[in-house]
């Protein structure tokens, strides 16, 4: 990164619509130089930029050894991310990045892996579950848990069918409430549980989505014998500069932005659900 102030130029090479407020975008840096150097790891973000409206923290969900190519999936909820969703292809637009600490890969190496996600905020960790399909034989068996509030609300369908019939691996999923064509589970994603393989002395688990469910599930967790160590989460706060100068994602005494977003969960326990934080 030349500097962290500074967004560089990336084309719209595609759009993917999710759903009807969710949005894939396909972006390249114009820079041969600076597409060819830039790296980063599954769980970061990058800071996109719609000239003349603002920019966005938004994760990064393609593969980072896709030298071409970079992924961000969105959801269209505020003046940027609808300007954003107005994008085609051709279009121009800023982006400064990769910021933050991504997932514990290196500690997830050989071992279970079990993500669990709720809502429509899952990019964080459809990253990581692109990651480990895509190097399959370096991880154990690897165990997907999705929740969302209501049946119409999962996106990617056709990518958890074809997921679940990987090697070693489970997609189990859930909706508070379930239409009349849902042929998964009702309830939060915490009904899925009972159902879920978990070896507490060789399981690492991430979780991503609304703090409430995050709390619900390492209750569980801890309940089954996980260490607390093993857990890893990603936190979501409104990180408007990235660099740890605007103050608006701190957290006690660290900064989402540079300290996260995933964090081990004994780094945000003593803050963690406390009301103002």
């Amino acid at each position: 990164m030349v500097s962290p102030h500074l967004p560089w130029q990336a084309e719209v090479i595609d759009k993917q619509d999710e759903s009807s407020s969710v949005f894939t975008l396909s972006l390249r840096i114009t820079d041969p130089a600076v597409s060819k150097s830039y790296r980063f790891t599954p769980g970061q973000f990058n800071m996109l930029y719609l000239y003349g409206v603002g920019e966005v923290a938004i994760s990064i969900v393609s593969d980072p050894e896709n030298d071409s190519l970079l992924e961000h999936t969105i959801r269209a909820v505020g003046r940027v991310t609808r300007g954003l969703a107005g994008l085609k292809r051709g279009d121009r637009i800023g982006l400064r990045g990769p910021y933050g600490r991504g997932w514990p890969l290196d500690r997830a190496q050989g071992k279970d892996v079990l993500a669990i996600t709720g809502g429509l905020g899952c990019a964080p960790s459809i990253s990581v579950i692109n990651y480990i399909m895509k190097r399959r034989n370096e991880f154990g068996h690897l165990t997907i848990m999705q929740g969302v509030k209501h049946s119409g609300d999962l996106l990617w369908r056709e990518r958890y069918a074809q997921w679940d019939k990987r090697p070693d691996t489970r997609v189990l999923l859930s909706a508070d409430v379930g239409g009349p064509l849902w042929p998964w589970h009702v309830g939060p994603v915490t009904v899925l549980f009972d159902e879920a393989h978990i070896d507490p002395n060789t399981t690492l688990v991430i979780l991503c989505g609304p703090e409430g469910m995050m709390h619900a599930s390492i209750q569980h967790l801890l309940e089954r014998g996980l260490k607390e160590d093993s857990i890893w989460l990603s936190m979501e706060r409104n990180m408007q500069c990235a660099i740890r100068q605007c103050g608006h994602c701190q957290y006690g005494g660290k900064f989402v932005c540079s300290d996260g977003p995933v964090f081990s969960y004994p780094e945000v326990k003593p803050l963690f659900r406390i009301k103002g934080f």
